[in-house]
């Protein structure tokens, strides 16, 4: 049997290890001086990686610190063999974050409804996941081989899986340093879901639109990152649902704006303003306050 010091030194070894991956992480996750791609290369690097091996034609497009792939694909969804049920305990009427000036506003309707079983018809398409994965796997190798942390590098990377036969499109956007914290088992899939933001979209003017003419190209800020995933998680807690429907609505909130504000450090604000449209309760606070919470 191993001594308990021998364990001690052990766990201060593990620790250590920890520590050193996550500098290793923040460094751009490469021991090279040179990084593999610069930013100036990135829109080709992506579109080559991907035809060359995986046979893929994806468009991309840089715009501040925002790298934007396009995938156009046929079928995105269809129709599942085995409908998969779940309940429903909330209506999530209306859920809006946004960042005015310095201050973080959160406007929501969220009530609860009588629990109802639903199914799920539809599924994505493996052949169309399959195609995504591989785009993954090139922004994967391109992150991992660039200098994120410099100012001016690519932070925010958004995938658009467009289904141009039917006019459906998903919008994934994700921070380069989650992606790093998951490759890295940093952190759960199931918490990256969280960070990663997915959209859904319908329009007619996706159908034959094989060149991405039609997407709104702009840059995501940290705080407009922080913002959509709040309104997100909400939608996960909510909709999913991930709480019981006797929870105070107010506070869960509360919580997702604090704990998503903490996991990225984010501290280019001066208050939040919490807004229930339902029941006009109203919760401010500054800066201080909310950092207070975090570290409870």
């Amino acid at each position: 049997m191993k001594s308990k010091p021998y364990l001690r030194n052990l766990a201060k070894r593990g620790l250590l290890l920890n520590l050193l991956l996550l500098l290793y992480l923040a460094s751009g996750c490469s021991y090279s001086t040179m990084p593999t791609y610069t930013k100036q290369e990135i829109n080709t690097a992506i579109q080559d990686i991907c035809k060359e091996e995986y046979k893929l034609d994806v468009k991309t497009k840089l715009v501040g610190e925002t790298v934007w792939i396009y995938l156009p694909v046929e079928d995105l969804i269809v129709k599942t063999d085995k409908p998969e049920k779940y309940s429903e305990k909330f209506e999530v009427e209306q859920v809006k974050n946004e960042f005015n000036f310095d201050s973080l506003r959160s406007e929501y309707a969220i009530k609860t409804v009588p629990e109802e079983e639903k199914y799920q018809e539809y599924k994505y398409n493996k052949d169309v996941l399959d195609k995504i994965n591989d785009v993954w796997k090139v922004l994967r190798r391109v992150i991992f081989s660039m200098e994120c942390e410099r100012a001016g590098e690519p932070k925010i990377f958004c995938l658009v899986t467009a289904d141009i036969k039917n006019g459906f499109e998903m919008k994934e956007v994700f921070y380069y340093l989650d992606l790093k914290k998951v490759s890295y088992d940093f952190i759960s899939w199931g918490e990256y879901q969280h960070r990663a933001i997915q959209e859904t979209n319908v329009s007619a003017q996706i159908i034959d639109d094989k060149e991405g003419l039609h997407v709104d190209y702009k840059n995501i800020t940290l705080a407009d990152f922080i913002a959509a995933q709040i309104q997100h998680r909400i939608k996960l807690k909510f909709q999913k649902p991930e709480v019981d429907k006797n929870v105070d609505i107010d506070k869960e909130i509360m919580k997702i704006i604090v704990y998503t504000i903490k996991i990225y450090d984010f501290r280019d604000f001066t208050t939040v303003e919490l807004i229930n449209l339902l029941s006009n309760n109203k919760i401010i606070l500054n800066q201080g306050a909310v950092w207070a919470r975090a570290m409870e």
